[in-house]
């Protein structure tokens, strides 16, 4: 018998000093042991008994150990695509917009789809930090800390287009609110101009909600690296070849650690991790979350006045805000399961902490916003007709839908192939467990919201009220390696984040786990192990 009380043993059970017994009472119908159907139970959100520690060394390890070879070839080809980019730019510089397929007719195009499109992915960060933060949903600790990194990273991607869409770049400043050398103000009056004001918040606001999360994080990397250096455990900074060659190994005369210790110590600001600290982040935290949320409807919103306050038909509707923050929303929860099921194969424990409950909530949200914008779809349709207007029915039908009229059919039923038929297979409980199902969906509804800015733009611009004016728009290679360089410089960005930064939120996922809270802690058998033990004592 053991001479340890049974208070002290749940005492350290619940403070993660001691692993919990493994489960092996989970029926093989609910996958992961995540997924528990009835409501009157809360499945895990974190898997194997994980205890404080283990989150810790799971978390800091993505970052403190050398990465694996799949990482090194990944950020390979992601860097030469991006560097495609900077290529075609400087060309685009050098030789001018008329390396476009733009015309007199469709001035805006490939360029704007890309520019929307960018902005659209990254309100995913945004909603799913602030919004489910605000709302108290526990399981947003998996995937916001991804989420919000993807947020400034589309958004860097998002400005590259207008301002190499001015054509001559070197006037880019006069986009900002100041008089030029004649004293002539911007119009404020303009739909771009509000472009400027909307993203440069938004992005400013997103890039200090995702860094004070981090400060936390930042203090435990911090520690760590110290402890080590401390112990003379931190080894010298070896560089290594990723193929062998007759040259011998590089150690330079400092250590990783130091270096670490120095660049999450100015990180993390002083953080000691002491009450008053831990007051003021959390009330920060929910202050800068409640700036965060009515950014989600305003910058889209104001994204979408670019073409609603115009009389285009096809654009002028008052739909559009709603319309595009909706699709915005949908579009973003794909990208972020497109990037994060994949690191589940790839990641060590990834698993454990991103579960298959994660992976359904996320699919219930990506189905509820494709029938929203489904819906929104459909009401196009009805406006024009309730409407009345012959030319705004002729740009729904004779430039979008009808095969024998349109010449762009193609790319309107690829978009709602994409974005209203592949969701639906999330009616389907099987469906929606299935990561592969989730990740194939999550590619369709991403090329689809590409698509559907294409659709808007292109198919509205290529036939003015006169025929005369009719023109088609054909990308050039300038345009496709463009936007294909700028996912390059999205991966690239994202392959060096969960490198070097914390990939989950550490603080918080400790908050989700049993151990956190001692009143809703249950062993194994669905008993309360406080109560036992004090049974037995």
């Amino acid at each position: 018998m053991s001479t340890i009380n049974p208070d002290q043993i749940n005492a350290q059970r619940l403070a993660g000093m001691r692993p919990s017994a493994d489960r092996t009472d989970i029926d093989p119908a609910l996958g992961d042991g995540s997924l528990v159907d009835d409501p009157a139970q809360q499945g895990p959100l974190v898997l194997n008994n994980r205890s404080f520690h283990d989150i810790t060394e799971i978390v800091s390890g993505y970052s403190e150990k050398a990465p694996s070879w799949w990482w090194f070839h990944a950020l390979g080809f992601a860097a030469t695509v991006a560097a495609i980019a900077q290529i075609m730019i400087l060309y685009l510089i050098i030789t001018g917009v008329g390396v476009w397929g733009l015309n007199n007719q469709v001035d805006w195009a490939w360029d704007i789809t890309n520019f929307v499109f960018w902005i659209g992915i990254g309100h995913a960060g945004t909603l799913i930090s602030a919004i489910l933060c605000l709302l108290k949903q526990q399981w947003r600790t998996a995937v916001n800390r991804a989420a919000e990194a993807m947020t400034i990273f589309a958004v860097i991607c998002a400005g590259i287009f207008p301002g190499i869409h001015v054509g001559r770049v070197w006037f880019a400043w006069m986009l900002f609110p100041i008089p030029n050398s004649n004293m002539i103000w911007p119009n404020f009056r303009s739909p771009l101009l509000w472009d400027v004001f909307a993203v440069s918040t938004y992005a400013t606001v997103s890039l200090l909600f995702w860094y004070m999360g981090m400060i936390p994080d930042f203090a435990t990397f911090r520690d760590r690296a110290h402890l080590r250096l401390r112990q003379g455990k931190s080894k010298l900074i070896e560089l290594r070849l990723p193929v062998p060659l007759p040259i011998p190994t590089i150690k330079l005369p400092w250590r990783g650690d130091l270096v670490r210790a120095y660049i999450f110590g100015f990180l993390s600001l002083g953080w000691r991790m002491s009450g008053r600290h831990w007051y003021r982040y959390e009330k920060a935290y929910l202050i800068l979350a409640g700036i965060s949320t009515p950014l989600v409807l305003s910058v889209h919103s104001i994204v979408s006045f670019d073409f609603a306050t115009s009389i285009l038909p096809g654009w002028h509707t008052t739909i559009f805000p709603p319309y595009f923050v909706a699709g915005a929303v949908f579009g973003g929860f794909a990208m972020v399961l497109l990037l994060m099921i994949p690191l589940r194969a790839l990641l060590p424990n990834f698993s454990d902490l991103l579960t298959l409950r994660h992976l359904e909530n996320m699919a219930k949200i990506l189905l509820v916003t494709g029938m929203m914008v489904g819906f929104a779809y459909a009401m196009e349709f009805f406006i024009a007709w309730y409407g009345g207007n012959e030319f705004e029915w002729y740009a729904f039908i004779g430039n979008r839908v009808d095969p024998s009229k349109a010449p762009y059919w193609w790319a309107y039923w690829i978009m709602i192939s994409c974005n209203v038929i592949s969701p639906q297979i999330f009616w389907i409980k099987k469906m929606r467990r299935n990561p592969l199902a989730i990740w194939i969906v999550g590619f369709f509804v991403t090329i689809g919201m590409w698509f559907e800015r294409f659709v808007i733009i292109v198919t509205s611009l290529h036939r003015a009220f006169l025929p005369g004016e009719w023109h088609m728009f054909f990308p050039t290679p300038v345009d496709i390696l463009t936007f294909v360089g700028s996912c390059g410089i999205f991966l690239t960005l994202f392959l060096l984040f969960i490198r070097f930064l914390p990939i989950f939120p550490i603080s918080e996922i400790k908050n989700v786990l049993p151990g956190a809270s001692p009143h809703d802690y249950h062993d194994d058998h669905g008993h309360d192990e406080a109560h036992s033990a004090e049974g037995a004592h």
